[in-house]
């Protein structure tokens, strides 16, 4: 590389690992942090803004994820019907009984750029509730998160 160019990823050079991460007693925002680091490609070294070079993310366990506080009650999600009077909401408890995958998902969402790339990058998001997934084919390596110092 010659000296004084800045370094732009190709199609070609962009090697896709895929990682499966145990959401079981972690911390919801610290874990949606490091999935969304991971599938953008931020962790490596020839990270272009404008591709992209991130990796496969496997969730298991989204059921068992930990909120710190009194997060599970009060935290709310809101929507909107498209309806006069339209306003939807929705506590982080009751969508964890429904749907436990849409609460990393919302939670990696929120860590995303809101541009056309990071939804696309989002499809390399594989969130389950249990600890079983279809992805034993690609061999998903270990991903570990690590807990913040108490």
């Amino acid at each position: 590389m010659e000296k004084g160019k800045t370094y732009m990823a190709r199609p070609a050079d962009i090697e896709r690992n895929w990682y499966v991460v145990d959401a079981e007693g972690k911390v919801l925002g610290r874990l949606a942090a490091e999935i969304a680091t991971i599938i953008r490609g931020k962790h490596k070294p020839q990270f272009t803004p404008h591709m992209d070079t991130g990796d496969f993310v496997i969730v298991i366990n989204a059921e068992k994820v930990k909120l710190t506080g009194k997060k599970r009650e009060q935290k709310t999600y809101y929507w909107h019907t498209g309806y006069p009077g339209g306003l939807r909401s929705q506590t982080v408890d009751v969508l964890l009984e429904k749907k436990p995958e849409e609460v990393i998902r919302k939670a990696v969402w929120g860590m995303m750029p809101k541009n056309s790339l990071s939804r696309n990058q989002m499809k390399k998001l594989k969130v389950y509730a249990g600890p079983e997934h279809p992805h034993m084919a690609q061999m998903p390596q270990p991903l570990n998160v690590q807990e913040a110092a108490k």
